[in-house]
């Protein structure tokens, strides 16, 4: 499993500094949230897009994809009843794909709270039907760039729409592409029914799990809260899954430099120990003593 930092941690740095920080930790790549590069990222002109893109090869990190797609430009909304402001927001995806994809990403997480938000008078049958043109009319986008674009299940404290892998699970089913599913983010997980091991176990085997954020409910990085990792890195393992881990602390305690590298030790650590037991039964902790 590859550890890939979100970059709006340690966005206080440069972007070269940013690639050399993360690679100098260990991390295997940077997945970008497009406000951290432009106020309009899906309009980056090709030579800057280029220069980015040679900033973390000469650093040696990937570019691994996007999150966190709609900050900005602001006002959007794949869910809203204005026409126009929907067909904005899909040429704005479409410019992120494209963006992901000169980048050299090949993952789209879709959080975006704040942009997929249901009005309280609005209908809510509406709204999934809206999402759904959004989504189909940008699927084949991805499918075209070699992009898969998950749908983030988030918790209910932080959107009202989409708070469940089940929920996601019904979205990627209407829309029925290969280029579009879910991840899970052991966060919002706090508000699912299962714990997020049983989620993994629950989900992966159905195909549509391709993607995990790792941070705390407390809001900080993986290892400063009271989340057992080794029990969901025991989950994975069972999963035989082999793809990326994105650290996505919320809040950097004492900063974001800090924050980042204090997760990428504690990681390392759950991982190497992970490797070196055989768990008897799903539920059991796999590092001894290890939250």
């Amino acid at each position: 499993m590859r550890v890939v930092l979100c970059n709006e941690v340690i966005r206080e740095l440069d972007f070269a500094s940013q690639c050399m920080f993360a690679q100098k930790l260990g991390y295997y790549g940077l997945e970008i949230a497009p406000f951290t590069l432009d106020e309009n990222p899906h309009l980056i002109r090709a030579n800057r897009r280029a220069e980015l893109r040679r900033m973390a090869t000469d650093a040696g990190i990937s570019i691994t994809g996007l999150h966190w797609l709609l900050v900005a430009p602001k006002g959007l909304s794949i869910v809203s009843p204005d026409n126009v402001l929907r067909r904005k927001t899909i040429d704005v995806i479409l410019g992120l794909i494209d963006l992901c994809s000169d980048l050299g990403g090949k993952i789209i997480v879709h959080g975006s709270p704040m942009q997929r938000n249901i009005l309280p008078d609005d209908s809510v049958e509406l709204a999934w039907e809206r999402a759904q043109d959004v989504f189909s009319a940008v699927v084949e986008a991805a499918r075209s760039a070699g992009i898969v674009y998950c749908i983030e299940p988030l918790a209910q404290t932080d959107t009202n729409f989409i708070n469940s892998v089940e929920q996601a699970a019904k979205l990627v089913q209407s829309i029925n592409s290969p280029a579009f599913q879910t991840m899970i983010d052991t966060s919002a997980a706090r508000t699912e029914s299962l714990s997020t091991p049983d989620l993994i176990d629950r989900w992966m085997p159905t195909g549509i799990i391709k993607h995990i954020h790792f941070n705390d409910p407390n809001r900080l990085g993986p290892g400063q809260g009271n989340t057992r990792f080794s029990m969901i890195a025991a989950a994975l393992r069972r999963q035989n899954y082999s793809g990326l881990v994105g650290v996505e602390p919320f809040e950097y305690i004492p900063d974001g430099c800090a924050s980042a590298a204090r997760a990428m030790g504690y990681i390392q650590g759950v991982f190497e120990e992970l490797m070196t037991e055989v768990p008897s039964s799903p539920h059991q902790i796999t590092s001894a003593g290890r939250p």
